[in-house]
């Protein structure tokens, strides 16, 4: 049986490869595949975020999209939350929690320099997904740092409006 499903995804992927071009396989297959760390659990409706250092802008778009459709609470809740986990931010319905340290930067592409439109185009994309006083300042300051992160703890994020996750049973 899983040859059977392995043989049907690459016939799928050569269709699309012939069809679209190879992006619209990279994009196919980070629908299929989740980002390692990003979804740590999902439970009661809530999206319950562990620590994620990111990924590409366009399947976490994919991944917001999703959550908003289902209507679905996310808690970030896990150490670290860094480049485009922080997009969670910007969900209908989210929660932070304290302790845990977010990791902001500038829009940079993996294969090269990204023109100035392209860099602006991409800073307004990612501070869209942003409360308005994060996003203020991401287009400020934050979008400034391409090498390295702003670390911000999420007592600070609280601090600009944004929801402290409740506590769990057993922890501090």
């Amino acid at each position: 049986m899983e040859w059977k499903l392995s043989t049907g995804l690459r016939s799928a992927c050569r269709i699309l490869r012939r069809s679209f071009g190879i992006f619209s396989v990279f994009v196919v297959s980070s629908l299929l595949v989740t980002i390692p760390g990003s979804v740590a659990a999902q439970s009661a409706g809530a999206v319950v975020i562990g620590s994620d250092r990111g990924g590409f802008i366009r399947a976490r778009l994919a991944e917001l999209q999703q959550i908003k459709a289902r209507g679905q609470r996310v808690e970030i809740r896990g150490r670290v939350c860094f480049s485009t986990c922080t997009m969670f931010l910007g969900a209908d319905d989210v929660c932070v929690s304290p302790e845990t340290t977010f990791g902001f930067h500038g829009p940079a592409m993996a294969i090269g320099r990204l023109s100035p439109a392209q860099f602006e185009s991409l800073s307004r994309l990612i501070a869209s997904h942003y409360p308005p006083a994060i996003a203020d300042w991401y287009m400020a300051e934050g979008r400034m740092r391409t090498n390295g992160l702003y670390r911000m703890k999420g007592e600070t994020l609280i601090r600009h409006g944004v929801e402290a996750c409740p506590k769990r049973a057993g922890s501090r």
